[in-house]
């Protein structure tokens, strides 16, 4: 049903990009129960599947109705307070949720699983909110070190190309433009945008000068996810582009070896969307030293372009780089 996000012209000026490594973690959480969709996450899958059995989840599955559609507690996703923000700084605020707050969102997510809150686990949890947030915060902390941070450099790179590319959306074509080509579940008219939830009933929700808050995400697919009353930010959670791609390698024409080299070759071609050093260095199993070196190198031959974004520096191929890697 749909999901109905109404405008005034404050909400205009505060509409925003962020990345959640919080998010992320406990979307990745949710892709574990949902294998059978996820067909572009089968190698990460197939290889988280020892370090799963490691690892008790079930204080987390609690508050994540499954199968059937419920509410998850907004502050165990809250919307990050800054654009980069990193996984350190998101836990502490996850970690100093007020305990009332919680008790109320926890009871309102224990209500959509019957027997949920009669349980052993769900009474704890609504006797005791404040240890039952940091038992939460616990159980993400672990999840994160085990699941997504050998992997977050790729997927951060993934995640911020997203926004650069919706960034010159904006730009080029205002909000009818970046919204029509999020996704096909949200529209924009008349000053309301609406998001085709799995929710099983129609919402309306004025954003009241609060704005809205899009966060691109790896694993919400095939999802979107929206909501967050107050005090949360209005946030819709959807797809980043590029996710078919993620796990697989990228491999150099032959005669483009010839020409670079392996290793600069390999670089190019890593270059579908705009990377750090860091990311390209992570992705291709190389020394930052020497994907930086690379990175210079075919900068000054005219293959590449940089430009800062926040604290990083990301790399793009220059329309000869992007002949070169296609082999024309």
């Amino acid at each position: 049903m749909p999901l109905d996000l109404r405008f005034g012209a404050d909400d205009l000026l505060r509409i925003r990009f962020a990345i959640s490594p919080l998010c992320e973690t406990h979307e990745a959480l949710r892709t574990l129960r949902r294998a059978h969709r996820h067909a572009y996450h089968l190698p990460w899958l197939r290889r988280m599947r020892e370090t799963v059995a490691g690892l008790d989840l079930s204080p987390l599955w609690l508050f994540m109705p499954y199968p059937s559609p419920g509410y998850t507690p907004d502050f165990l996703g809250r919307p990050p307070g800054s654009p980069l923000a990193g996984f350190d700084e998101e836990l502490a605020r996850l970690r100093a949720t007020d305990p009332g707050v919680a008790r109320a969102e926890m009871a309102k997510s224990l209500a959509c699983t019957p027997g949920a809150a009669g349980s052993p686990a769900g009474r704890a949890a609504l006797a005791d909110p404040a240890r039952a947030v940091q038992q939460l915060a616990d159980v993400t902390e672990r999840a994160w070190h085990a699941l997504l941070a050998p992997y977050w450099p790729r997927l951060r790179a993934l995640l911020e190309a997203e926004i650069a590319y919706r960034s010159r959306q904006l730009a080029g074509g205002g909000l009818q433009r970046l919204f029509a080509g999020l996704d096909p579940r949200l529209s924009w008219s008349g000053g309301t945008l609406t998001v085709r939830t799995s929710a099983e009933f129609a919402q309306l929700q004025d954003l009241d000068g609060r704005g809205v808050l899009l966060l691109p995400s790896v694993f919400v697919w095939p999802d979107v996810v929206s909501g967050f009353d107050p005090p949360w930010q209005p946030t819709v959670i959807y797809p980043a582009r590029g996710i078919g791609g993620l796990w697989t390698e990228p491999e150099a024409d032959a005669a483009l070896v010839r020409l670079l080299g392996a290793n600069r070759a390999a670089v190019l071609a890593a270059l579908d969307e705009p990377a750090s050093t860091s990311a390209l260095a992570h992705r291709l199993g190389l020394a930052p030293s020497s994907v930086s070196a690379h990175l210079s190198v075919l900068r000054d031959a005219g293959l590449l372009a940089s430009r800062r974004h926040g604290h990083q520096v990301l790399y793009a191929r220059t329309p000869l780089g992007g002949a070169l890697a296609a082999g024309r």
